[in-house]
């Protein structure tokens, strides 16, 4: 079988010029089979001529979708080795003024999102005794600012579930790996700024409309760490036979612009 011997990578959130899609390419050259997912193929269009690359439309907020995908995979390849839960939205804007829809939106996608895909694979990963899961949170859970208390929120909560699923599924032989991205180039600057193209004008915080929506593209300045490298160092890792609980890399930028030159901020090995 063509792929007996290569780990199958299911990967979320692959569009063109962000970090899933640079993990899908870092993983495809360790000699993975990488089952790069987004939620349009016109969004990855470059990997299609690729056969190391089998694309899937994914959205991560439908259970029927999960659901596809994963069949979809399981019956292609037999199995899935890894899963990288990178999917997910940035919300930029002071949180007493930020439409509670936006905010359910926000942790819809970077909390349940991720969730729906793991309870989607656990059952096969339980069933062959193996496997790993590696949820993506963000350096920002360790120094929170102003201005994006939605995303920050949302990926403590992943912080959070990620640390309780690595407990709960050890027995299964299942690795649960929080990858921690600090300053990466990617296109979450751009999504963020389309996205707050639609918040309402705010009320109290007015006069500081520059400055929040210069958030919006606060982790692509100068200093930020290459997406290549950033997904070289992460697949490196996520491949290690006993992999660590959390892996950090690139510069944490504190709200105040104080730069934090830093090449692994944190790092926690299992016990």
């Amino acid at each position: 079988m063509e792929f007996y011997d290569r780990q199958v990578v299911l990967i979320t959130g692959c569009s063109s010029g962000g970090i899933g899609h640079a993990l899908a390419r870092a993983f495809a050259a360790k000699g993975c089979v990488v089952v790069a997912t987004g939620r349009s193929l016109s969004s990855m269009a470059d990997l299609d001529q690729d056969p190391r690359f089998f694309l899937q439309e994914l959205d991560v907020l439908s259970d029927e979708s999960v659901q596809h995908v994963t069949s979809n995979v399981l019956e292609k390849f037999g199995r899935i080795d890894i899963v990288i839960n990178n999917a997910g939205v940035q919300c930029i804007g002071p949180l007493a003024e930020i439409p509670l829809s936006t905010l359910e939106h926000t942790f819809n996608t970077n909390v349940y999102g991720s969730m729906r895909l793991i309870q989607a694979v656990v059952p096969h990963m339980v069933s062959r005794k193996k496997g790993k899961i590696v949820n993506v949170g963000s350096v920002t859970v360790l120094g929170p600012g102003p201005w994006s208390g939605a995303y920050t929120a949302s990926k403590a909560a992943l912080h959070s579930l990620t640390d309780t699923l690595r407990l709960e599924l050890r027995p299964f032989g299942i690795d649960v790996i929080n990858v921690v991205p600090g300053a990466v180039k990617s296109n979450i600057g751009n999504s963020a700024r389309t996205s707050y193209s639609q918040m309402p004008e705010w009320k109290f915080y007015k006069q500081f409309a520059a400055a929040i929506e210069a958030r919006a593209n606060f982790s692509q300045g100068s200093k930020s760490t290459p997406t290549e490298e950033f997904a070289t160092k992460t697949v490196a890792v996520v491949l290690k036979e006993n992999p660590p609980s959390w892996f950090s890399f690139g510069p944490l930028f504190h709200y105040n612009g104080n730069h934090v030159p830093s090449a692994t901020i944190y790092q926690r090995f299992p016990s």
